[in-house]
């Protein structure tokens, strides 16, 4: 598969469950008070099974090149540096690995923002001027991957914390509606932008109900963002992140008002002499047996029923990705013969941007429609739709 297999099970015979983990917020982390991080490996001794099966992400370490798999890739993102190099996600514990190895420049710290408890502990004491180092000067400081840290501050034994500050700022006062679990997850697994000004990471939205693709849309297009613009076209693009937390959260997902994302990703493991922990190697799914063991009142068939889902939604994005593919070249040939009037082709550069926008809202969320196959559907119908409106501005 392109992506991590993740998908997030439905059982009703689990709901007193669902209630236990979706009971409780998160706590907020203190800034600025001068501490010092305490490192993973610290915790060992304290929670053996739990920082063992941490440790076990580092099992999860292929790579798969996107550009290579989708070569329409090189295309579709001209002009900005996922179209050089684009690797697919792995193990937690490889994080800073990759990101200095991704072939594509870093000129500051921001790129840290997912990829390390310590650059999160460095911005929570610095402040904004943290995303702004440049990303040699902090990588020097960083000892680890996400870690311990990044979701429970300095204190494991007292449940989640959030530590990216920027995940509260956009939830505003719906911060403590939203179970602790997935804020822990979306504090990474959510859909951003670097302020053009100061460099920070931060969320396109200020609350959840804004957290819609269509929401996220508009706000970028009332401030003028755009990630990048393509050389041939001239159409200033976004490019979306990984949007899982969106994805599952929105309209249409049968799963967030009964699961949180550590149910179906972080298995609670029997030991032989009768206790439990929850393990912390984070999976699809598809590949713990505890966790399946609790979808099959509802899903007897797991792994038929998510590969069905998967299958269908790429083949959707690989029939939509090459539509839009070719209105690029077409856009780019229309642009250099001098043909068109710059009216009609701020018309088409306006379709352009915006079937892109909701095709890469799906493309490069990792769930392949499991987590939420009907918004992206929706996604996918809209961005076809803003696609095909272009293409009939071009002669056959």
């Amino acid at each position: 598969m392109r992506k991590y297999m993740t998908a997030l099970c439905l059982c009703l015979l689990c709901l007193s469950l669902c209630a236990v983990s979706q009971a409780g917020g998160a706590d907020l982390v203190k800034t600025k008070t001068g501490i010092t991080i305490v490192p993973s490996s610290e915790w060992e001794n304290t929670y053996p099974d739990v920082y063992e099966s941490y440790m076990a992400n580092s099992e999860n370490s292929e790579v798969h090149e996107y550009t290579e798999e989708h070569p329409i890739l090189k295309t579709i993102y001209e002009g900005y540096g996922f179209a050089m190099y684009y690797g697919s996600a792995r193990g937690h514990y490889y994080c800073v690995e990759d990101v200095q190895a991704t072939g594509r420049p870093h000129a500051l710290a921001n790129c840290f923002t997912c990829k390390t408890a310590d650059f999160t502990h460095m911005a929570n004491e610095m402040g904004v001027d943290a995303y702004s180092m440049p990303f040699a000067d902090a990588l020097v400081n960083i000892n680890e991957s996400v870690g311990c840290y990044t979701c429970h501050a300095n204190d494991p034994s007292h449940g989640i914390t959030v530590t990216h500050t920027y995940l509260a700022d956009a939830m505003g006062d719906d911060f403590s509606t939203v179970a602790a679990a997935n804020l822990s997850c979306g504090q990474c697994h959510v859909e951003y932008y670097f302020d053009p000004d100061t460099k920070a990471t931060t969320l396109p939205y200020q609350n959840l109900a804004a957290t819609s693709p269509d929401a996220i849309y508009d706000y970028y297009e009332s401030i003028g963002f755009s990630d990048y613009t393509n050389p041939r076209t001239g159409v200033m693009m976004l490019k979306a992140q990984h949007p899982e937390f969106e994805t599952f959260l929105g309209e249409g997902s049968v799963h967030a008002g009964m699961f949180t994302c550590a149910d179906c990703h972080m298995a609670r493991v029997n030991k032989e002499d009768g206790t439990t922990y929850l393990s912390h190697k984070w999976v699809s799914p598809l590949e713990s047996q505890e966790i399946m063991e609790k979808c099959v009142a509802c899903h007897q068939d797991l792994p038929g029923f998510v590969h069905g889902i998967q299958e269908k939604m790429t083949a959707r994005e690989e029939e939509i990705g090459s539509k839009l593919e070719l209105l690029t070249n077409k856009l780019a040939d229309a642009v250099a013969s001098g043909t068109y009037s710059e009216e009609e082709l701020a018309i088409i550069r306006a379709l352009n941007r915006k079937g892109q926008w909701y095709w890469d809202f799906v493309f490069v969320e990792n769930a392949e429609g499991a987590h939420n196959s009907k918004l992206d559907n929706k996604c996918l119908d809209k961005a076809n739709a803003f696609i095909e409106a272009a293409l009939m501005r071009f002669p056959d």
